[in-house]
Parts: structure tokens; C-alpha cells; sequence
């Protein structure tokens, strides 16, 4: 029997588990699904929940209810690619195909200070704090700070100011800044210019080339000599691959991952990476963004190769690089973003925002946690 070991429990990981699972048979392949956590929950919820919109507790599904899945917890400690092995708790597993999925790790401590002085609203487990912290702004000023490039759903920082404008009293000033020239520099001068244009609409200023070096209690600090102060400081902390693939060999440091990007295979045959812990180039010189959408994507690809494998068929299926993603504006609007990431040149598209994509944004996580997890 084949065995697939999947390294990490977020949306790709969850996503090539089920597919595989529909793919082939219990006779056929083993499925092993590995990660620190014993439940899921969407990114796109930690925002919900920081605005009081919903409850955690309502999106959070456990991993053990994937049908025909072997689910094993524990942090990895070591990747063997060439003999397509994972250490967890000491113990080695061995599979005859490897998929990485391991997302991307925060590292706050690169920026000193703001471990300490910040919350770091992409960390599920500092969701409830940073909302306690928005729900309890009546005046002063709310930094939403990206502290580096790339991270996880580009987006969500402008969805967590508007929102935030569209909750808070008007004593309180909403303020986002970002070390990029745009909002989203991946979909181009135009398209940023919408995101732009919805903040500036709203009173919420936008600063642009802001580099942080360091947090202190109620300022951040930046390269170019200037300063922001802050009442509530939710933070974008700069992302890193994790440090066990550094370990292994599969990144270099200060890298990612470079798979295929149409196979999403690695140099190790057998072995992919899909997800935030890779990066993939696009025409324009920047990378495919980090978002659950093409993790599922490219884990329903890789799924699809490593069946047609086992079955001794041609692996036909690959990442075609089209995507979506939502971006929330306010007054039970959404605004949708989508289009083909890897054509020449990149062609994404932002629509204006309608109670409509909101809607859909909703069914997103209702869908998928219903096909994934069965409730």
C-alpha cells in the first residue's frame, strides 16, 4: 500500500488530504496528516472575530473529522526529503510520496519591540486578545502595521482597517501603513488604486514605504527616521519559512520553497510544496500571493498526480495560477478579487463591492468546511 504523508493541517494540507481521499481507495494509499494543532479554522475568521462579527468557536473544525485520514499531532522536528520521512515527537514517518504544507512561520522578534507592544492579529491564538483591544477603543488612533513582505492574504490588513472604521466611534483615527509602494503591489498600480481609494473614501490614512525597526510602548519606528504613535497596534508580522525546511535543505534562509509551479513537485521526486511555505514567480517579477485559495488549488493538484501515479496513469493535472480572494469593505459589503495569476502579463481584477460578494465570502467558509469536515 502507498502511504502520503502530509506535513501540515492548514488549507492545502486539509485540502490535498480530502482530495486524496477521493481519489483512491483505503486499499490504495494511506493518508497521514500532521500538524501541531488537533483543529482548523480559516484565516478569514480571525478577522471576524476581532471585530466582534462572529464567534471562534463557530468556524473551528477538528482535524479528526476528516473521513479515511490517519491525523497525528505533534510539532515537526526534522524533514528527510530523500527518504521522504517526518520526525514527530521522535518518531520517524516514512512515506513513499511527501507533501509539504507547512505555511509560513511569524517571526515578530525580527522587529524588536513588537512582540511585546503589539498583537499579532494573524495569530489565531492573539484573536480574542486583539479584540478586547478594538472593543475597547472610544478615542486615539488604531495602526493596522504590516511589518514585512510577503505574508498571508494581502487584503485582509485594508478588510481589518475598514471594518475597524466602520465599528469604531469616529474619535478613534485608523491608520494603515506597509513597507510596499501600494496596497497590493502584485495586481499593479490600477487595481491598488480601488483599495486606495476605499480607505481614503473612509477617513482611514494610508502610508506607504513605512519600514518598522522597532515598537516601543505606543510608537513605532521607522527607517526613515519617522514615527507613528498608537493606542492599539494590530500587526502584520513579518513572515519567514519555517525553520525545519531551512533544516532540510528545501529553502535557502531568507528564502522559500521553489517547487514547479505548474506540478508543484520539488527536486525530490515525490516530494511537493504547495501553500505559504513556497513561492512561486509570476511575469510582473513578484510571487504568487499567499492565500488559502491556491493552497487548495495546488493541493487538489498534487493529489490528482500522486493517484494518477499510483494507478499508472499519466499525471495530467496542473496549477493553472487563477484565484480569488475576498476583501470585506464595510456596511455588509465585499468587494472580490480574481484573475489568472500566472499569465503573461498577470490579469487580476478587483470588483466593487456589493452585499452580494459578501454573501459569497460567507458560503466560502461555509462550503468548504461542510465538504471538508462533513458539518
Amino acid at each position: 500500500m502507498h502511504r502520503i504523508v502530509i506535513a501540515g493541517g492548514g488549507f492545502g494540507g486539509i485540502a490535498t488530504a480530502v482530495a486524496l481521499r477521493r481519489e483512491l481507495t483505503a486499499a490504495q494509499a494511506e493518508v497521514v496528516l500532521i500538524d501541531r494543532r488537533d483543529d482548523f479554522m480559516m484565516g478569514l475568521r480571525k478577522t471576524w472575530v476581532i471585530m466582534g462579527t462572529y464567534a471562534p468557536s463557530d468556524g473551528r473544525r477538528r482535524l479528526a473529522d476528516i473521513r479515511g485520514v490517519e491525523v497525528v499531532r505533534g510539532e515537526i522536528e526534522r524533514i528527510d526529503s530523500g527518504a521522504r520521512s517526518v520526525t514527530v515527537g521522535g518518531s520517524e514517518i516514512v512515506g513513499d510520496s511527501l507533501v509539504l504544507a507547512l505555511g509560513a512561520r511569524h517571526a515578530p522578534e525580527s522587529v524588536p519591540g513588537l512582540a511585546e507592544h503589539g498583537i499579532n492579529a494573524w495569530d489565531r491564538d492573539q484573536v480574542e486578545r486583539a479584540s478586547q483591544a478594538v472593543a475597547g477603543l472610544t478615542a486615539g488612533r488604531l495602526i493596522v502595521g504590516i511589518f514585512g513582505m510577503p505574508y498571508a492574504c494581502p487584503p485582509a490588513p485594508f478588510e481589518m482597517a475598514l471594518l475597524a472604521r466602520d465599528r469604531l466611534p469616529s474619535a478613534v483615527e485608523v491608520v494603515v501603513f506597509s513597507p510596499a509602494p501600494l496596497a497590493l503591489p502584485v495586481l499593479g498600480a490600477a487595481e491598488s488604486a480601488k483599495v486606495e481609494r476605499l480607505l481614503a473614501e473612509r477617513g482611514i490614512a494610508f502610508l506607504t514605504q513605512r519600514q518598522a525597526t522597532r515598537v516601543e510602548q505606543g510608537a513605532v519606528h521607522f527607517a526613515d527616521g519617522t514615527s507613528l504613535n498608537f493606542d492599539a497596534l494590530l500587526a502584520v508580522p513579518p513572515h519567514v519559512c519555517p525553520q525545519v525546511l531551512l533544516d532540510a535543505g528545501l529553502a535557502q534562509p531568507g528564502g522559500w520553497i521553489k517547487p514547479d509551479p505548474r506540478t508543484l513537485e520539488t527536486a525530490q521526486p515525490g516530494v511537493f510544496a504547495i501553500g505559504d511555505c513556497t513561492v512561486i514567480p509570476l511575469a510582473n517579477g513578484l510571487a504568487l500571493p499567499k492565500a488559502g485559495i491556491f493552497a487548495q488549488f495546488e493541493g487538489e493538484v498534487v493529489a490528482a498526480r500522486i493517484a494518477a501515479r499510483i494507478e499508472g496513469r499519466e499525471a495530467a493535472s496542473t496549477f493553472a495560477g487563477e484565484g480569488y480572494c475576498y476583501l470585506e469593505t464595510g456596511a455588509g459589503e465585499a468587494a472580490r478579487a480574481s484573475g489568472s495569476f500566472l499569465s503573461d502579463p498577470v490579469a487580476v481584477t478587483i470588483s466593487e463591492p456589493t452585499r452580494a460578494a459578501l454573501d459569497d465570502k460567507r458560503e466560502f467558509e461555509r462550503s468548504r468546511l461542510q465538504d471538508w469536515f462533513g458539518r
